[in-house]
């Protein structure tokens, strides 16, 4: 009988212990329609002041393609990679897990110093955010992308180093699978960036 309880009081636990992991997941979603919402707003913003130059340089004249077609590049790499290290999880392989993370790290990290380098570059021809509404525009809408990936980034090491202490657990698994859905949203919308931004703009 108090075998039966034990058991009992274990399934209750566990069942808890998966409410609460789902709940953490649905909490995920929010903050991810949230973000949907603001990248909206963003670009809408950005399309409406465009073509609002100020005289000063125009997107033809500041974008570099080879340097974007580079950086999506990579990115589309990454998401590739992180793919890799979900699938690694389920198969239990902590070691092939971590080191598609660390891949997916160092893609990231490779995206976002090509970013700063076309940020600098920009500053130096004179295209500051303060120069017209279209550049105010510009960086507000790229830079905030930038920043995601620079968060997703901490988060990526934060996580690796818990999966090297605790290894792969409900827990972990729940962190593994989100961070790897938040790493695809900000694929796609690098897409709509690439697009919208860089290849409406030099058109």
């Amino acid at each position: 009988m108090a075998h039966t309880s034990a058991n009992h009081g274990h399934d209750a636990h566990d069942h808890g212990h998966h409410d609460q992991e789902s709940m953490k997941t649905f909490g995920f979603w929010l903050f991810l329609i949230t973000d949907v919402i603001l990248f909206g707003t963003l670009f809408a913003t950005y399309i409406v002041l465009r073509g609002n130059t100020n005289a000063g340089p125009t997107p033809e004249e500041l974008f570099q393609m080879p340097g974007i077609i580079a950086e999506t590049f990579i990115l589309l790499t990454s998401s590739f990679t992180s793919g890799l290290a979900v699938l690694a999880m389920h198969r239990g392989n902590k070691q092939q897990l971590l080191g598609w993370l660390a891949v997916t790290a160092l893609l990231g990290a490779a995206f976002i110093t090509l970013e700063v380098m076309e940020f600098v570059h920009m500053v130096n021809e004179g295209a500051t955010i303060t120069t017209s509404a279209f550049l105010s525009a510009f960086y507000t809408l790229v830079g905030t992308h930038g920043l995601h990936v620079s968060l997703g980034l901490v988060w990526m090491i934060g996580l690796m180093l818990q999966l090297r202490k605790r290894g792969i657990t409900p827990v972990t698994k729940r962190k593994v699978e989100n961070l790897s859905l938040y790493w695809h949203f900000l694929d796609v919308v690098w897409i709509f960036v690439l697009t919208v931004v860089y290849l409406m703009g030099v058109m």
